[in-house]
């Protein structure tokens, strides 16, 4: 079944290392990597956009050096993973050569696209890749990433991709045909969830620390970030078995057949009618979504401190017209050092949690944050009268009266002032 009645979408596709790699003989799988080579290029004629998102460097490294288990150590690690690249990108040109698919290799880490220029780049350059038919192969540049630049997995970079590029489906695929109660291998009164619409109550729902192989550096709470990301920035995010990849087809059409019949959609009367459901989990979209900068800001960039604000500051920049302006008399204290133009966590006491509980509930929630994240400019935080000299350098921060166990962060921002003069004018009208 093909998804010819509607109009063509942007697609990312991500595939873990257990769908690559066999978890023990580390030999590559080939019978699923041709099934999913052979649904994109299925996608692509029917003039769908694709990314590919793959893991298995490391795995398919090990095999390659005879390795039984993967190290510990970072360098190890690193090393697989150079060795591994250039024969899982190598294998991915074969099989998409014999369908006569050109393919490009994108190597990112999280410091490639923490720089806005470097991340429009990045962005240009994955939109001309698709104009130009090409499908792109994206992985974590691991030979170079260290822990405090790394994304973490690839369902969080393909999150990111996801927002990148302004898709319209996330596939995580993976060795489960969705989201559970519970780990369907082990408890036979598992139940598969079919649609998420808030991620936050789902996490109290499901239990998700029992899956993931020993190879990959995922499981099921890496996915439900994924969704968090993605649907935050307005992408449909799926999981599903990476054993029937040839299921993405229907359960696109599916959705789309949802949406022909709902009422004051204009469609056929053979579309109109719904389609079975395939077996999968359905992240929904925000209706309000983040894009470009915000999306940007929340989860490309490392926060190298926090402002602490109070209650009624986080009402006001939860809402929307507020154009994420912060004054300095919502700033209560500063945790940390930063620069101007680096990224901030934006932060309210735990204390004040259940002040803030009056926020307009039509404020979309969103990703990386348990409240209602704001991506916020620190741009008006000088007074009508003069409080001093704002860029003298010899302000001394002092010491932060506040934890980490004492905040809660509720968005993220960019600050055009640095801690310490941001700690000078806080509190002052």
């Amino acid at each position: 079944m093909s998804p010819t009645k509607h109009s063509p979408c942007t697609i990312v596709i991500k595939l873990g290392t257990s769908s690559i790699v066999h978890e023990e003989t580390h030999q590559p799988l080939l019978s699923t990597l041709s099934s999913v080579v052979e649904t994109v290029v299925h996608l692509r004629k029917h003039g769908h956009k694709v990314v590919l998102v793959s893991s298995g460097a490391i795995g398919v490294g090990l095999k390659r050096m005879n390795v039984a288990r993967k190290p510990k150590s970072l360098a190890g690690k690193q090393a697989l993973a150079a060795i591994g690249q250039g024969r899982l990108i190598a294998l991915y040109d074969e099989l998409f050569g014999h369908l006569e698919q050109p393919i490009a290799q994108v190597l990112l880490t999280r410091g490639d696209i923490s720089d806005r220029t470097r991340y429009l780049n990045a962005v240009n350059t994955l939109n001309e890749l698709l104009s130009m038919g090409v499908v792109p192969i994206v992985n974590e540049n691991d030979t170079i990433s260290v822990s405090e630049i790394k994304f973490g997995d690839n369902d969080t970079l393909s999150a990111i991709t996801s927002s990148m590029i302004h898709a319209d489906y996330l596939f995580l695929l993976t060795d489960v045909d969705g989201l559970y109660t519970a780990n369907p291998r082990k408890d036979p009164n598992a139940k598969q969830i079919e649609i998420v619409t808030s991620i936050s109550a789902i996490r109290a729902q499901v239990s998700t620390t029992t899956l993931g192989s020993s190879l990959g550096t995922g499981g099921m709470e890496t996915k439900i970030i994924a969704a968090e990301i993605a649907t935050g920035a307005g992408v449909t995010t799926v999981i599903t078995s990476s054993k029937r990849p040839e299921n993405i087809f229907t359960i696109i059409e599916y959705h789309d057949s949802l949406k022909a019949s709902t009422p004051g959609v204009e469609s056929s009367e053979e579309a109109s009618v719904p389609l079975p459901r395939p077996h999968h989990t359905v992240f929904m979209p925000s209706l309000l979504p983040m894009r470009d900068l915000k999306a940007w800001t929340s989860h490309t960039l490392f926060p190298a401190g926090s402002v602490v604000i109070d209650a009624g500051a986080h009402r006001v920049l939860s809402r929307r017209e507020s154009g994420g302006r912060l004054l300095a008399a919502g700033v209560i204290g500063v945790m940390g050092a930063f620069a101007s133009g680096q990224a901030v966590r934006i932060v309210i006491r735990a204390s004040d949690e259940s002040s803030s509980d009056d926020i307009p509930s039509a404020q979309p929630s969103r990703p990386a944050s348990p409240r209602h994240l704001s991506t916020i400019a620190l741009g008006t935080l000088s007074r009508s009268s003069s409080s001093g000299n704002l860029d003298s350098p010899d302000v001394e921060l002092p010491s932060s009266q506040f934890s980490d166990e004492d905040v809660i962060e509720v968005g993220r921002g960019l600050a055009m002032y640095n801690y310490a003069q941001v700690s000078k004018v806080r509190g002052l009208n």
